[in-house]
């Protein structure tokens, strides 16, 4: 009602309205103009507020109209048995109370998109480049198969080109029939126009546009990443398409090293912001390699800032939250309805860790109700270290346990291997534990692995 009675200005005129003169025109204030001609009004004209100026207040058309102030030059209203009978009056109002009701909603619908539009325009106003849903068409072969990167939850990934700079970007288009997907993207923008870290996939420009068909169109591009995500490098694809390329595969010190790029990109984030930010969804396919294989985390769709410092993850938020990130990833405690902490990122960081040192997903189909990544490792510590990751262990020029340690040349390097992995091992385990608040904090993770390292090249 106050953004009614701020109006100064209101044309009316030729919208069939019907009834009488609505009697609250008479409050505004502010009015200095109120066209209601050419409409069905009916009955005596209000002679009060805006209606004392005829100059200012036009009538006109309304052929049933009476009564007003002289300058109106209407009939004198014409009573029956000394006014309105109940009825009338009972009409009148329910008339005037529904066309009130009517512009309200139309305002209320005009003001909620305009604020929603400043919302999405504040958010990609610190955009460096401006790209349009064409140039993006362009940019991408009209989204064609082949630039196909990959899919998420809530869009799909191209590779595109740029005219503009002949910038080779990755296009995150938003699949806007998916009920979140606007939350979503502005959830994006959000988390990644004021953060800056080597370890961060960087952000060049967001899109919020429509298509040639309509539609609402939202989309983020990135810097490219040769390399892919680390999901291709631990578990490359035996398809035909890759046959003509060289098998991926990735040694112990370069996990290390994308382990080290992870663990500190999530230590800025939880550490280091003015807010501190949850991603929410830390998995392999949200590790981006760049050319020279440093690790970029990405992704932040399900991010979350966090206002007040988090230490009560007991099951007291709304449960419209849901599971935060993947299957097998998710902290479990999200899953009991427990509130958004940098607590579950850990969770999901040690998963990611020995998933990057064991070879295996934690959705393994030999991980059930009972068994899971977790206890499959940490029964495995540390007499069995060898056993579990022996692939990896081993990769650099022996097959097994055994032939290592007879040969004097490479037993000490196996062996230091080997107690690297169990330490690089066992930071997984207390990082997933099941109590949030006995899992490690993720700045000292980034400075033991980074321990770890020294000693392995040592």
């Amino acid at each position: 009602m106050k953004e009614l009675r701020a109006i100064r200005d209101l044309d009316l005129s030729r919208n069939n309205f019907s009834g009488g003169i609505p009697q609250f025109f008479e409050g505004f204030g502010n009015l200095e103009n109120l066209n209601l001609s050419f409409n069905q009004f009916w009955g005596a004209v209000p002679t009060g507020g805006i209606f004392k100026n005829a100059s200012a207040t036009s009538v006109i058309g309304n052929t049933r109209l009476c009564g007003g102030i002289a300058k109106f030059q209407l009939p004198v209203c014409k009573t029956k048995e000394g006014g309105l009978s109940y009825r009338m009056k009972l009409m009148i109002s329910l008339v005037s109370g529904f066309t009130l009701l009517g512009l309200g909603m139309l305002l209320s619908f005009f003001l909620l998109r305009k604020k929603r539009k400043e919302i999405e325009l504040s958010t990609l106003g610190n955009s460096v480049l401006q790209v349009s849903y064409a140039a993006l068409l362009k940019a991408t072969d009209g989204f064609s198969s082949a630039n196909f990167i990959g899919v998420g939850a809530f869009g799909s990934v191209y590779k595109g080109i740029l005219a503009e700079n002949s910038t080779t970007v990755a296009v995150k288009v938003f699949n806007m029939l998916h009920r979140r997907a606007s939350k979503s993207f502005i959830s994006e923008c959000e988390a990644l126009r004021n953060i800056r870290h080597r370890n961060l996939v960087k952000i060049l420009t967001a899109c919020s546009s429509i298509d040639f068909n309509g539609n609402d169109f939202k989309a983020v591009v990135y810097e490219f990443m040769d390399n892919g995500s680390l999901e291709d490098w631990l578990h490359p694809s035996t398809g035909t398409e890759e046959l003509t390329e060289a098998p991926k595969s990735l040694n112990l010190v370069q996990r290390v090293d994308i382990a080290i790029d992870v663990a500190s990109a999530m230590d800025y984030l939880h550490n280091h912001c003015e807010t501190p930010i949850v991603h929410c969804d830390l998995k392999p396919s949200n590790v981006l390699l760049d050319s020279d294989l440093t690790g970029h985390v990405s992704d932040f769709g399900l991010s979350r800032f966090l206002i007040e410092p988090t230490n009560n993850v007991s099951g007291n938020q709304s449960s419209s939250i849901g599971i935060r990130g993947s299957v097998g990833y998710a902290a479990p405690e999200y899953g009991m309805g427990s509130e958004v902490s940098t607590y579950g990122d850990v969770y999901s960081f040690g998963i990611l860790l020995l998933e990057m040192f064991i070879g295996k997903r934690p959705t393994d189909h030999m991980f059930n109700d009972s068994l899971n990544l977790h206890n499959y490792v940490k029964t495995a510590l540390p007499k069995r270290v060898s056993e579990i990751s022996e692939s990896l262990i081993f990769q650099e020029g022996t097959t097994n346990v055994a032939e290592a340690h007879r040969h004097s040349r490479l037993s000490v390097r196996a062996k230091k291997i080997e107690e690297c992995l169990t330490l690089i091992l066992g930071i997984g385990i207390a990082c997933s534990v099941e109590s949030p608040t006995n899992r490690k904090d993720i700045s000292d993770v980034a400075s033991q692995l980074q321990s770890i390292r020294r000693n392995l090249l040592g």
